[in-house]
């Protein structure tokens, strides 16, 4: 995870301040930067987007491949992902720098998108126990300002909203063989309905209260955060706690109901 220096001083300032509602910059404790999102960004994928969060910079690409049914799963295509960590980000990412983190954040997108609710999945099966659609989602880091799991999910939603799948017919001669046939015309594609796409919200515990988008001087001052994937019906998905301190049941509950409150606004 990209890290910054602060000086004793500067943390006693960023956490007595948000002890009052009020942080460097001039937000509330529940308070968003503004977000940029741009679809259709890369030409030679099936759907893409770039999500600019602050200073977080993050861009993703989904490649639709016809592949085969997981045996636990045959009539369903399935989801991969993969997290690339640019040295342009950060110099911490240099050489293998990034390595963890990619592999922190594809589980956690894993994790995620582990239930059968976030996209249908079955709609992605071509021939049951023979063909479907494997959707491949890069995750590319371009720059780092806080709050990185926030922002990819934002941007993986994005991207599977703007993927087009080739609408396939299968053919079957005679003698019982098939040919799979992919329509060449483009407005003739499968969409993903993302409805039920979750996004994490991730609170940040600073002092006694907790702040959501934090930066990364916030992060600095910060021993314990909670990641809640939760959807725009408030329905919570994944949760899990990262960062070397503890947080109490109360501080939990008290982050799960503004993890919802915030998704419920954002609709």
């Amino acid at each position: 995870m990209a890290s910054v220096t602060l000086s004793e001083a500067e943390k006693v300032y960023i956490v007595h301040g948000v002890q009052e509602d009020l942080r460097v910059d001039g937000r509330g404790c529940e308070d968003y930067r503004s977000v940029e999102v741009e679809t259709d960004v890369v030409s030679n994928t099936s759907g893409s987007a770039r999500v600019k969060l602050g200073h977080t910079d993050i861009l993703v690409g989904v490649k639709a491949e016809m592949g085969t049914p997981k045996l636990e799963k045959p009539n369903e295509g399935y989801l991969e992902f993969f997290v690339d960590c640019s040295a342009n980000a950060t110099p911490e990412f240099e050489g293998r720098g990034g390595d963890d983190l990619g592999t922190e954040i594809a589980n956690t997108l894993y994790r995620i998108f582990n239930n059968k609710c976030s996209v249908d999945l079955k709609s992605l099966c071509i021939n049951p126990r023979e063909h479907c659609w494997v959707l491949y989602v890069d995750v590319l880091l371009l720059e780092c300002g806080g709050n990185l799991f926030d922002a990819i999910s934002i941007a993986v939603k994005a991207a599977l909203f703007n993927t087009r799948i080739p609408r396939v017919r299968v053919l079957e001669d005679e003698e019982g063989s098939k040919d799979i046939e992919l329509s060449d015309d483009p407005y003739d594609c499968i969409r993903l309905s993302v409805e039920n796409v979750p996004c994490i919200v991730t609170l940040c515990k600073i002092g006694y209260r907790h702040v959501v988008d934090a930066t990364l001087q916030e992060e600095a001052c910060s021993l314990a955060s909670l990641l809640v994937s939760v959807t725009s019906k408030g329905v919570v998905t994944c949760m899990r706690k990262v960062g070397k301190g503890s947080l109490d049941p109360e501080s939990i509950f008290e982050m799960m109901e503004s993890s919802a409150v915030i998704q419920d606004a954002t609709r």
